[in-house]
Parts: structure tokens; sequence; C-alpha cells
């Protein structure tokens, strides 16, 4: 193991965030080790050089590979700190937490080299920023600025389906669908050089997946140096930028404008507004039944209650879906987007990845990967300058040339 060229601080700090995420106390790391804390401590600050047997038994005492510990480029270090401190303040700095919040940054570390091997970057197309003032209202500015985002994407006022492929590939935001405590919707993070990251939890239903994905966007909109741990319950009263998160989610996937005109439709035609047709609704936006009531009832078009008494009568939206026949909305349940597999295939391909790099990279063993890799060169060929996949002509184009050509 060469470790001449290694910067100390930067394989310190990979040692200390893994140990951290395996709440693994220093002590027990330095027994381990047989070494005393001051020496630990020594090694995670880079101003003691770390042995290659040390980082081989740390490496395992933190359940990673050696190769996580040393890989090369710089590690993404602002995203963390924060992250472990909102989880401290909520009470919820456990293993579990910890471990999320590294994935998070194993993400965005592993995005980032990407990047840098293949000598491309995604097109950042953020908003401006908003403040919360202390006098403002912020359902309405949520509201304003949920159209106007609307209006910049050039979406209308119709149901965004493919979400996450649009936050991605218009916006800039990267996106990982990470297996999160169940009591965490998802988290965000900034980086002024990388962009906004963002975790949601795979483990949700897809509806809600949605709602958290444009809830942490509204966090890039207000506070978006601020890294976040978004959950399902606040004690208290939610603070203002929680708050416009919520109503900039409902407003952006329930425009004001459409529902008004659906719902007035569906009364027209039928003289009234019933339980199936809020299921119609709901199915329409993508959302849950939940939410779409409470967005009928913040427009004042519904009598307020209706979602509590279906919460009440234990109403079960599946069993109404398969009544009423409406079909499935297209899922995404990929961990990874195609972007980050895309980029991971070609940069194996051109010999900058080994595959056990490959393999860690996509979270999966050897074989999975290269069936991974095989699949993704055989539908897709080249890439922009943005890093974005690019039809190729198959017929005019070499196999030598068709994967080894970047521009």
């Amino acid at each position: 193991m060469q470790l001449d060229h290694f910067d100390p601080k930067i394989l310190g700090q990979r040692l200390a965030d893994a140990r951290k995420a395996r709440g693994v106390t220093q002590d027990d790391a330095a027994k381990h080790i047989g070494c005393s804390r001051p020496t630990l401590i020594a090694i995670e600050k880079g101003t003691r050089a770390t042995k290659p047997e040390e980082i081989v038994a740390l490496a395992n005492l933190y359940s990673k590979t050696v190769n996580e510990i040393v890989r090369p480029g710089e590690p993404l270090a602002d995203l963390q700190p924060h992250l472990r401190a909102v989880a401290q303040d909520m009470k919820a700095g456990e293993v579990e937490t910890a471990q999320a919040i590294s994935a998070l940054q194993k993400f965005a570390e592993d995005y980032n080299r990407l990047e840098q091997l293949l000598g491309v970057k995604l097109r950042l197309n953020y908003p401006q920023e908003v403040e919360l003032g202390s006098h403002v209202d912020v359902a309405s500015l949520a509201e304003d600025e949920a159209i106007k985002e609307r209006q910049r994407l050039g979406l209308g006022d119709q149901p965004v389906i493919h979400l996450r492929s649009l936050l991605e590939a218009e916006v800039g935001l990267r996106i990982i669908y990470e297996e999160l405590p169940s009591r965490i919707a998802g988290m965000f993070a900034f980086s002024r050089d990388f962009g906004g990251v963002v975790a949601v939890n795979r483990k949700h239903p897809p509806e809600r997946r949605r709602a958290t994905l444009l809830h942490e966007y509204g966090h890039l909109i207000t506070d978006r140096f601020k890294p976040g741990i978004d959950y399902i319950a606040y004690p208290g009263r939610k603070p203002a930028n929680e708050r416009f998160a919520e109503a900039f989610s409902m407003a952006f996937l329930m425009p004001a404008t459409s529902v008004r005109r659906r719902f007035n439709q569906t009364v027209n035609d039928r003289g009234d507004f019933k339980i199936s047709d809020l299921c119609r609704l709901a199915h329409f936006y993508f959302v849950s039944v939940e939410a779409m009531a409470i967005r009928l009832e913040t427009l004042e078009l519904i009598p307020k209650g209706v979602r509590d008494y279906l919460k009440e009568s234990r109403f079960e939206v599946r069993r109404a879906t398969e009544l009423l026949s409406l079909h499935q909305n297209p899922v995404t349940d990929e961990r990874f987007p195609d972007r980050y597999v895309f980029l991971a295939a070609h940069a194996y391909d051109r010999g900058e990845l080994s595959e056990g790099e490959l393999a860690a990279i996509l979270r999966c063993d050897r074989v999975s990967a290269r069936e991974i890799v095989e699949n993704r060169l055989s539908t897709t060929g080249d890439v922009s300058d943005d890093g974005r996949s690019r039809p190729l002509d198959f017929e005019s184009h070499s196999n030598d040339s068709l994967l080894n050509t970047l521009v």
C-alpha cells in the first residue's frame, strides 16, 4: 500500500468519519490497533502518519474496504458536521442515523470523483435564494415561489410525473435514494463547489418520496448553506424554513390553478365531489390521498376535517385504487441517479476504475457491477460536456470509438 503521496489529513478525516458512522469510540479504536487515544487523535488529525497495517485493521473495524479509506480525491468535508449536529439536537444521533449521514457523504465524494475522472461537470441551474423575514407570510411566499419555479422550468401547471429526473437533469440536484431510519424523510446538504446533494428515504412510498424531494428543494431556495435532516414529525411548532419547505412542496406538486380547474370541472360534471374523486385527483397529481385532502382544504375547496375523517375511518387507499382501476404511476426505485451510473460505467470502460472500485461505487458485488456496465453501455453511448448521456448512431461508429469518445 503506497501512502507516500496521500495527504495524511484526508486519510485521517476519512478514518474519523468511518469511526463515527460505525459508532466506535476513540478509546476502542485505539485499543484495536494497540495505540493510545492521543495517538489515534493524532492519526485522525493527520499529524501522525498511519501505518498500512493500522489502516487495514481500522477499515475492518469500521466495516469499510481499504479502498474506501485510501481512494484518490479530497473528501467533501463540509457536508457532515452540521448534519450530525442536527441529529444530536433532535435526539437522533444513534448509529443508524450516523451511517445514513456517512452514506450521503460517500455518495457526494464518489459522484465528485467520477466527474473529475471524466472531466465533466453537472450543470447547476438553481433558483435565486429567498430570505424568510420575521414578518413574512410563509405560506403565501411558498405558493409564489412554487409558481415562479414552475415557470422558470417551463412546466406550466400540470402534474410532474418524472420528478426525480427533472430535478437531476434540469436543476442539477444530486439525488440518492437511501434506506434511512423510518422517522427521517430526507437529508439535504450543499457545497459551494459541488452543489446540492439530497438523500430521500428509499423505504417510504413513492408519493412521500416525491413530497420529500420538493421539501428538500424548498431548502435549496431558503437556506441552501444550512444542511439539514427532515423528520416525519417535529416536536412543537415547526420553524419558518420547515413550514416554507412543506408549503412549497405541496404548491409545486399540486398547483392551485390546475387543482381548482379540475375540482370545479368534477363538481360541474357530477354535481358533487366524493371520496372517489379525491382518490382520482390524488392519483392524477401522483400524491397521497392525505396530501390531496390537505391541499383541497387549504384552497378552501372542501371543508376542513376530511383528512382527519379519512384517518379515523382507516380509509384503505390501496383498496380504493384497485376498485377505481387506477393504473400505477411510473415508479423509480433505483438507488442512484442515471447519470451517476452512466459516468461510473464509462469510467470503468475507459480504465479509470478497477472492477473493485466500480463495485464499491455502485454498492454491489463485482458480477452485478459488470452486468450494470454492459447494460448501460449497450443502451447509451456518448456523454456531453455536462456529463449527460447522448445517443449515438451505432451503425456509423466502431465499437472502440463508441466506448471511448468523450466530448
